[in-house]
């Protein structure tokens, strides 16, 4: 049973094959698990993941030290995951102490982003690298503390204006995917309320067709970088 549970995580977060029938947010996940296996040979030593939740892709990254950081919350305490916890403020370490940090879906939770990126900053080396990845096209999530989307434009001016240089930028999913991601998301919305089976057969059914119909238009149609589902940015500590 621990090892279905655990292959069923895995096709929540990386996707394979499988995750396509089991997984209403397969596009998303699986842009989000490439870039981040791209980019994660970039960030070494002491890594501090910030919002960590499940940690789900520590096992993607080399390091001396992997620490997971997420708001003091009963679900945060509950999951039992994190190494520390914080107000919302301020981090729990001393300055100039990580070699790098990782940021995942977290930044449009944030209700102060400058006081956000300031702790990173301060936490980070000189140098340091900062992986952070945030929604631009997506549903309200995490209702009632889903506060802001990010334009790639407006993540380069904010970032720098805290302090990094933007090393890399990529989007995800900027092609037909994110529109049969978007159904899906939809889908998987209005389906709350069903009984479990219900739920559990619409995702092996119609979703799974959705992903399998998107797969085929994502390689007919032409790529589009206007429209895309995530931000990815890998940024350097310059001040």
């Amino acid at each position: 049973m621990n090892l279905l549970r655990s292959y069923y995580f895995r096709q929540m977060y990386t996707p394979g094959l499988l995750g396509i029938f089991v997984n209403p947010f397969y596009f998303a996940r699986l842009g989000l698990y490439h870039a981040m296996k791209e980019l994660s040979p970039k960030l070494r030593g002491a890594i501090l993941d910030v919002g960590c939740g499940t940690k789900p892709y520590k096992q993607l990254f080399k390091f001396s030290a992997y620490t997971g950081l997420d708001i003091d919350s009963a679900c945060s305490r509950a999951r039992g995951v994190a190494d520390y916890l914080y107000d919302g403020k301020q981090f729990p370490f001393d300055g100039v102490c990580f070699d790098a940090v990782l940021c995942n879906q977290v930044l449009e939770h944030v209700i102060n982003p400058d006081e956000f990126l300031e702790q990173i900053n301060r936490v980070l080396k000189p140098h340091g690298r900062l992986l952070l990845t945030v929604p631009f096209v997506w549903d309200e999530h995490e209702q009632p503390y889903d506060f802001r989307r990010y334009s790639s434009f407006g993540l380069f001016a904010l970032l720098e204006a805290h302090g990094f240089k933007i090393i890399v930028q990529k989007k995800t999913c900027a092609d037909a995917s994110v529109l049969f991601q978007l159904i899906n998301a939809f889908l998987f919305k209005i389906s709350q309320s069903l009984p479990k089976i219900c739920k559990v057969l619409l995702t092996f059914t119609v979703m799974a067709l959705i992903n399998l119909i998107g797969i085929f238009f994502c390689r007919l149609l032409p790529a589009n970088p206007d429209l895309f589902l995530d931000n990815i940015v890998l940024a350097e500590k310059i001040s």
